[in-house]
C-alpha cells in the first residue's frame, strides 16, 4: 500500500482536473471490479461483489482530489497571478515549487522582494494576489506560450520516508484514502461492497453528492485525513490529534456528526483488536461525509481518518503506521457488517 500512496501522491490531481489520477485508480482498480463506471461528475464508480449479496448497502468513499492554484492572469513581465482551489494557508506559499498544466511547466512561487516590505507589512500575512508565479519567461508574449489562463499548478514535492515511521508528501489528503481503496479492492469480500473515489471534495464535496445520490447506500465509510494541530506552542485544547496515536475515528466535525451506532463498532472493533485508535480533541474540518450524509432519505455515515500535520500544503506528514492501521478497521468494519 506504500508504494500505491507514493505513486498517487506524486500524480497531479487538483479539484475538477483529476484525470491523471482517475486513470491511475481506474488501471488499478479495474481487473477486481464487477462494474466500473465515471460518471458526470468524474467520479470513479466501482462495484464489487462479495460472499454475501448486499447490493449497495454500503459504501466506501475516498477524494482523488487536492489542493492547488489556478492561474488567472498573466502581467506584462510574464509572471502568473492566480487563486487558490481549496482552502491553503498563504503563508506556506513563497518560494515554493510548482508544475502548471498538463505539461508541467515548472515554476516558483515568488513574492516582493523582502528589501522593499515594510514595517507595517512585515506584521501581516501577504494577500493571495500579492503572489505571482515565475516560469522563467521574458515577457507575457513568452508566458502565454507556454500556460493558458485557467490552467491549473500542483506542489513540486517529493516523497520522503523519514524519521520512526513518517511519511512526508503533497496530497496525503486523501491518497492515502484512495490507496486504502485499492487494497481492499483486491481482497475477498464478505459482502457486496460499493467504492467511490470521488471528485472536487477541496471544493465543497461536490463529487461525492452525485455519487451518493446515484449509489443510494444505506451505509458510508468515508476514509479521510485530517489536521493534527499537535505541534509546540499549539493550546493543549486547540490539538485536534496527533499522528502516530492511531486512526481517528470521528463523532463530529464542521461538516457532519456520526451515526452513533457506527461510531461505537468501530470503537469497540478498535478495541477488541488492540488497534491503537484515538478521536478529535478539537473540532476542525470536514469531509465527503457531510455531502453523503444529507443525500435523499440520509445515509448513516462514519468517518475515519489519519492524521495529518501541515495539511494542503506542499510537504504534509503522516505516520505509516496509522495508514496500515486505518486499511485493518476498514477490513473488519466491513466484516463486521456482513455479520449483522
Amino acid at each position: 500500500m506504500l508504494n500505491q500512496i507514493r505513486e498517487l501522491c506524486l500524480l497531479p490531481g487538483v479539484s475538477s482536473f483529476e484525470a491523471p489520477v482517475r486513470s491511475f485508480l481506474r488501471a488499478r482498480a479495474e481487473p477486481y471490479a464487477d462494474d466500473i463506471r465515471t460518471d458526470a461528475m468524474g467520479n470513479l464508480i466501482v462495484f464489487k461483489k462479495g460472499r454475501k449479496s448486499t447490493g449497495s448497502k454500503l459504501l466506501l468513499a475516498a477524494h482523488m482530489d487536492e489542493v492547488g492554484l489556478i492561474i488567472r492572469s498573466v502581467t506584462d513581465e510574464g509572471y502568473l497571478k492566480f487563486s487558490a482551489v481549496g482552502g491553503i494557508d498563504r503563508r506556506v506559499l513563497l518560494g515554493k515549487p510548482v508544475r502548471i498544466g498538463e505539461k508541467g511547466v515548472p515554476g516558483v512561487i515568488g513574492l516582493k522582494a523582502y528589501h522593499l516590505v515594510s514595517a507595517e507589512e512585515e506584521k501581516t500575512v501577504p494577500k493571495l494576489e500579492e503572489f505571482y508565479i515565475d516560469i522563467g519567461a521574458k515577457d507575457k508574449e513568452e508566458a502565454e506560450s507556454k500556460v493558458n489562463l485557467g490552467d491549473c499548478a500542483v506542489f513540486d514535492s517529493d516523497v520522503v520516508a523519514f524519521g520512526d515511521g513518517f511519511l512526508k508528501a503533497k496530497a496525503l489528503d486523501d491518497r492515502v484514502g484512495c490507496a486504502i481503496l485499492l487494497e481492499l479492492l483486491k481482497e475477498e469480500l464478505p459482502m457486496d461492497v460499493t467504492f467511490a473515489f470521488t471528485v472536487q471534495e477541496e471544493v465543497g464535496t461536490r463529487g461525492a453528492f452525485a455519487a451518493a445520490f446515484s449509489v443510494t447506500p444505506e451505509i458510508a465509510l468515508v476514509l479521510e485525513t485530517t489536521t493534527a494541530a499537535d505541534l509546540a506552542g499549539a493550546p493543549e485544547h486547540k490539538k485536534v490529534c496527533s499522528p502516530g496515536k492511531g486512526p481517528v475515528i470521528l463523532y463530529m466535525d464542521n461538516g457532519s456528526v456520526a451515526d452513533r451506532g457506527l461510531f461505537e463498532r468501530m470503537r469497540a472493533l478498535a478495541e477488541d483488536n488492540h488497534i491503537p485508535w484515538q478521536t478529535k480533541h478539537y473540532l476542525a474540518g470536514g469531509n465527503d461525509a457531510s455531502a453523503i450524509q444529507r443525500t435523499k432519505e440520509g445515509v448513516r455515515t462514519l468517518v475515519l481518518s489519519a492524521a495529518v500535520r501541515y495539511l494542503h500544503a506542499p510537504s504534509s506528514v503522516g505516520a505509516i503506521r496509522d495508514f496500515e492501521d486505518m486499511l485493518r478497521l476498514a477490513r473488519l468494519f466491513i466484516s463486521s457488517l456482513a455479520e449483522g
